[in-house]
């Protein structure tokens, strides 16, 4: 009996230790079963690429589309994202975003100029160099990239028709560089020095790289493909994902085999904030909306309690400074534009008949002019807005000005200059003063020695809460 409760325990052990066991080795092999179901569809599925669309000209709506499309693409583990580029140039802040979040990408990302007859000039060819495999449509040109200057010329080269002076012994002296050529010469070599580490970083032509910054140089779609400044050309995306098969490319996380074989193409939409920032980003919207904005504040600071144009006004004023906050300003232009419409408020509220209001005018068009700061006609007021908006201007102020002016012409309706020359009836009368109706009230009144009460008097002046009177109503006040 004792030896059987002694020995009962023992076997239950064992029992229970070996269903220990096997319980974890079925959990295990359900563990690893469903894993392997995980990762059976992952391994059979075909490679997944990319695609985004980059059209116009390169601007802040195009740095939040890249960044998006290069987050979708490491959320989806995307084997490739594929930039598809047709773009004249842009903003030299935006460009240096996108390739930022090129560079950064753990995704590999490829430069793809198309269609047919598109371009990567100015900033696309900064953001092909950045890509780590580039390819070109045929029918395609890329290049010219040189940083265009505002005064118009390279700096050191005389005019056309301008002979350089010489010196004594006949030689040409170095040629004096203004305060404007050096600082194109230090945005040329800036980004003479961007694009050939961009060049260097996966291997391209760094010599042609900047042969199209200083020089402004441009190749066909056949003739990059020899120079080595792109891989290879394609006809389209499917002809692009079997090219760059295989090929090892360079990564923020090191070096990568792309398999691209039969991969399934997903296109990435620009989002609803990107493309409310493109329209945003257009400087024409965003002046008009600044505009509508502050003349709607300065409708219902002047006609207080509407609060329709004051709430309006301030969602577009907001919209305004924050569009263009967003695009390259010139901070003289922007200080013109305020003391121009400063100069225009106070017209509204304190009439000058034009003075104030001609001055901001001409600060308005002139600041205008010089808003932004971008050699792109994109991104650049044009003259149909700033004159039409001048003119908007114009009009409210001639309404304002003419307004005050007939307000000023406008017999006085109030107070005692209103009471001069008032006819009054007499109500009671006696010793050279009595009391008359005037405005439907009972009035002190001082005046001739005798009326008749019922009679009517003129009132000639006011002293004080006392009215006084002439007996005859032809008499001039």
């Amino acid at each position: 009996m004792n030896l059987r409760s002694r020995t009962i325990p023992r076997w239950r052990h064992v029992i229970y230790a070996m269903l220990a066991v096997a319980g974890a080795a079925l959990f295990g092999a359900a563990g690893m079963a469903e894993t392997e179901e995980a990762e059976a569809p992952a391994r059979g599925a075909p490679p997944l690429a990319m695609l985004s669309t980059i059209e116009g000209a390169i601007g802040p709506a195009t740095a939040r589309q890249v960044a998006d499309a290069v987050a979708a693409a490491e959320a989806a583990r995307a084997d490739v994202l594929i930039l598809k580029i047709n773009t004249p140039g842009g903003l030299v802040t935006s460009t240096r975003e996108i390739i930022s979040s090129i560079l950064e990408s753990s995704v590999p990302v490829a430069g793809y100029v198309a269609p047919a007859g598109g371009h990567a000039a100015s900033a696309g060819t900064y953001i092909i160099y950045a890509t780590a495999i580039a390819a070109m449509a045929p029918g395609t040109n890329i290049g010219a990239a040189t940083p265009v200057t505002l005064g118009g010329g390279m700096p050191g080269l005389p005019s056309p028709g301008e002979t350089a002076p010489k010196d004594e012994d006949g030689k040409a002296p170095a040629p004096q560089k203004s305060n404007e050529d050096a600082m194109t010469a230090k945005a040329t070599n800036d980004a003479v020095a961007h694009i050939r580490s961009l060049a260097e970083l996966h291997g391209r032509n760094a010599d042609w790289a900047e042969k199209a910054v200083r020089e402004g140089a441009s190749l066909s779609a056949r003739d990059a493909v020899a120079e080595g400044v792109v891989e290879f050309m394609a006809s389209d995306i499917g002809e692009l994902l079997r090219l760059m098969h295989g090929r090892e490319v360079v990564t923020a996380t090191g070096k990568r085999l792309l398999d691209t074989e039969g991969a399934a193409v997903t296109e990435i939409e620009p989002g609803a904030m990107t493309k409310l920032l493109a329209i945003l980003s257009n400087p024409n919207v965003a002046f008009i909306l600044m505009l509508i904005g502050i003349y709607g504040l300065i409708f219902e600071f002047s006609n207080p309690g509407t609060i329709g144009p004051g709430v309006i006004g301030a969602i577009c004023l907001l919209l305004g400074l924050y569009a263009l906050n967003q695009l390259p300003l010139d901070y003289a232009g922007l200080a013109l534009i305020l003391l121009g419409l400063a100069l225009m408020i106070a017209e509204a509220f304190s009439p000058s008949f034009g003075v104030l209001g001609l001055g901001g005018v001409v600060a308005f068009v002139l600041g205008g002019a010089m808003l932004i700061d971008s050699d792109q006609p994109e991104f650049q007021l044009s003259w149909g807005t700033i004159g039409g908006t001048a003119a908007v201007s114009v009009v409210t102020l001639v309404l304002i000005i003419g307004y005050a002016w007939r307000a000023q012409r406008k017999p006085v309706a109030t107070g005692s200059e209103e009471m001069t020359g008032m006819d009054v009836r007499v109500l009671d009368w006696a010793n050279g003063e009595g009391h008359v109706w005037a405005h439907s009230e009972r009035w002190r009144a001082r005046g001739p020695h005798q009326l008749a009460p019922g009679a009517t008097a003129k009132v000639e002046r006011l002293d004080g809460l006392t009215l006084i009177i002439s007996d005859a109503p032809s008499v001039q006040g």
